[in-house]
């Protein structure tokens, strides 16, 4: 990745480090959780070779960017807010949106309060749901799964920061990235989820040791506490979105996601994301669902980065 340009910029009050390569239009990639910038690796060279502007962005909190210390500081509006600066800083009135995981709720928000900002948006793993009228996120979760819920164990400050401590980071990295469980994650009775988590001992052939090893080091650095705050901040962002409810999504979508991600036949994804009200609320809609499990853009990273890159092709006419 010796090419690929490197800087911190000022945007909505914080400072950001992006990755940076190629010019054309530009694509904004959006990383989830526990990931970094360097989950794009693959799709950064592939879109840049292909013509476009791509810009990777460590989300606030995240690798090199700064990390507010209150979790009412992840708020949607404050990611949203963190990518319109993205966009006065080089200028473009409008950009393609790709994200996974957390980084698709952020592109779902954008998309939502600033289509305006938005030329087409590709999410991965995460759909966009109606916002519950009557039940906070995390009680609706709390109620499904009790609290061995991953959602639910991330509230309380601290918990889960002392329960990923009792492992070095690198396991850390391969129990989250190498997940292969496809149920929702809930954790027995009276278990952290990060132990109900297995460690893999032979990796998966797509990502390498050394990989993990770039996830490892960074967040040693930087800490699990801005990652974390994304899910502590979930009944906020459900109070501020009241606005918004009913409001649906209008810019061109495709949404990719893997047929063994979390929950994706347990819980009713694949019926939710193939049936009407998903696409009542994203009325241009293109669902791809592909052989692999959560972090598919890694995983599947040719098959992710073609389906990008045909969505792209649609509204721009760059090889």
């Amino acid at each position: 990745m010796s090419e690929v340009n490197h800087q911190r910029i000022k945007t909505n009050g914080i400072w950001m480090h992006i990755a940076e390569l190629g010019t054309g239009p530009l694509v904004l990639l959006l990383h989830g959780f526990p990931e970094i910038w360097y989950s794009w690796r693959h799709q950064i060279t592939f879109l840049a070779k292909h013509g476009y502007h791509v810009v990777a962005p460590d989300l606030r909190g995240y690798g090199d960017s700064d990390c507010p210390l209150s979790p009412n500081s992840y708020t949607v509006i404050h990611l949203v807010g963190d990518l319109i600066g993205l966009l006065d800083h080089f200028g473009e009135q409008q950009a393609f949106v790709v994200g996974h995981d957390w980084g698709a709720v952020a592109g779902w928000h954008l998309s939502l309060l600033r289509p305006d900002r938005v030329k087409g948006l590709v999410t991965l793993s995460a759909p966009y749901f109606q916002r519950s009228p009557s039940s906070a996120v995390v009680e609706h979760f709390r109620k499904m799964f009790g609290d061995g819920c991953f959602i639910c164990q991330f509230q309380e400050p601290g918990r889960a920061e002392r329960a990923f401590a009792r492992y070095d980071y690198l396991t850390v990295m391969k129990k989250f990235l190498c997940l292969a469980k496809t149920d929702y994650l809930v954790a027995p009775l009276g278990m952290e989820i990060v132990d109900y988590l297995e460690t893999p001992s032979v990796l998966p052939k797509w990502i390498t040791e050394e990989e993990l090893q770039v996830y490892a080091d960074k967040f040693q650095e930087s800490g699990f506490s801005g990652p974390l705050n994304y899910y502590r901040a979930m009944n906020l962002n459900w109070e501020l979105l009241a606005t918004w409810h009913g409001s649906k999504i209008t810019v061109p979508t495709k949404f990719i996601i893997g047929d063994k991600d979390i929950g994706f036949e347990s819980i009713g994804t694949r019926e939710y994301v193939m049936g009407d009200a998903f696409k009542r609320l994203v009325p241009d809609l293109d669902v791809v669902i592909l052989d692999g499990h959560h972090f598919i853009q890694q995983e599947k990273a040719q098959e992710v980065s073609d389906e990008i890159l045909s969505f792209l092709c649609k509204f721009t006419t760059v090889y």
